[in-house]
């Protein structure tokens, strides 16, 4: 659509979507109260394809485990995926909300944690079924086919090649555009939109490294691995300061270290799990290299009986909006939400919705939606306290539902239409 087409696209649907708000609401306190861990989101798939089919929808269930594929076919015109993901964390919610979590299931090791939406995909999932009812219902104002995709396994970064391994490309019509967006700290009301990289690339590895155990009263006749993975867990960080140009954005956390069970035994072994973020392919090859040639070189110092033994927890791609599309997007964007639509910094979290058009090959774009209270906003700004905000994945994140839960509905429907017919 023309941008004077998508303006009136708008106008005409925002009665009905002021008018489907409450029910929205009730459906993402039920997801937010019921949230499920990845890979094993079977009720909020459930809950995603019956309100599909009762739209009119063509339904395809269980792609890549719990994925839902809903096609609408609406004439000729291109085929727009719209994408949003279902899983939740294993984290204990503390927000105060009188629709908090307070499940506890069983991670894939076995071990019983609490779960919930901190993440924000519950709004995420509300969103598009928000979206996919008012296409549904206005077929009058569009042509084309819209691809909705629900998607599981976003925070272990499988979900998205599942679907894919499940033979997605072959069951379901190629889009001409892949659109997504995700909840953030930010002004509620706001849209952030950005060419090019906007989330990093994501890489975790686990590293076992190998000693010999002895008493603690005789350390002679051990090789340590406390003092090895200390020593490794300190020389890491010069990859960052060393070997990473002062120009380049990346991170490398160390955030476990788990080594032996008493203090007087020098144990057998040591674990450390480390996170890179990186905007760059060749600094993310790069700092891949150096995390290697540290971890055996501090072993080959110590004597270890053996190299170290290094396991990839996860693995995000770099997130690089294509621009020629961002700039169709921030257009309409724009046109809707006037100054409240705004080009954000890039973010160095991580997603793996860009497997769906690197696999495809077509263009995508993602986005920010602002959920934080805008007075609570200002006055940490004022206060240059920003970062006490509590941000996704904190057991206190919780985005204002109003006016979020309209402006990610709306947000996602205008880009939608800026490619329809």
């Amino acid at each position: 659509m023309e941008i004077s087409q998508i303006k009136t696209f708008n106008n005409n649907l925002d009665s009905f979507i002021d008018q489907l708000l409450p029910e929205l609401e009730e459906i993402y306190k039920d997801i937010h109260q019921n949230p499920e861990l990845s890979m094993a989101e079977h009720r909020t798939a459930q809950i995603a394809a019956d309100y599909l089919a009762k739209y009119q929808f063509e339904v395809s269930t269980g792609i890549g485990v719990t994925g839902v594929v809903g096609i609408l076919k609406n004439g000729e015109g291109p085929v727009v995926m719209l994408r949003a993901d279902m899983d939740a964390l294993p984290v204990t919610e503390d927000t105060g909300l009188p629709y908090a979590s307070t499940v506890i299931a069983r991670d894939e090791e076995g071990k019983e944690v609490g779960v919930s939406h901190v993440c924000g995909h519950d709004l995420h999932v509300t969103w598009l079924m928000g979206a996919a009812r008012l296409f549904s219902e206005h077929r009058e104002l569009w042509k084309g086919t819209l691809m909705a995709v629900f998607q599981p396994g976003e925070e272990v970064g499988r979900g998205a090649q599942s679907m894919i391994n499940d033979g997605m490309m072959d069951r379901f019509p190629k889009p001409e555009i892949i659109l997504g967006q995700h909840v953030m700290v930010g002004i509620a009301g706001t849209v952030g939109h950005r060419s090019g990289a906007i989330l990093s690339a994501g890489n975790s590895l686990k590293v076992r490294i190998f000693g010999r155990g002895a008493h603690g009263s005789q350390p002679q006749t051990s090789i340590d691995p406390v003092v090895m993975a200390a020593a490794t867990t300190m020389r890491l960080q010069t990859i960052i300061s060393r070997e990473v140009a002062p120009i380049e954005n990346a991170v490398l956390t160390v955030g476990s270290l788990q080594a032996g069970t008493k203090e007087n035994i020098i144990p057998e072994e040591a674990t450390l799990k480390l996170n890179i973020r990186t905007f760059n392919d060749g600094v993310r090859d790069h700092i891949l290299s150096a995390v290697k040639r540290i971890c055996c070189a501090e072993c080959a110092a110590s004597n270890a009986p053996r190299d170290p033994e290094f396991t990839e927890l996860d693995s995000y791609p770099l997130t690089e909006n294509d621009a020629m599309a961002t700039a169709k997007v921030a257009e309409a964007f724009e046109a809707q939400f006037g100054d409240r639509s705004y080009e954000t910094k890039p973010a160095s979290a991580s997603e793996d919705f860009s497997v769906f058009g690197r696999n495809w090959k077509v263009p995508y774009v993602f986005w920010f939606v602002g959920g934080t209270d805008p007075k609570t906003f200002q006055e940490a700004k004022n206060a240059g306290k920003l970062n006490s905000i509590p941000s996704n994945h904190s057991p206190k994140f919780a985005p204002v539902l109003h006016p979020t839960l309209k402006t990610g509905l709306q947000a996602m429907m205008t880009a939608a239409a800026a490619w329809f017919n």
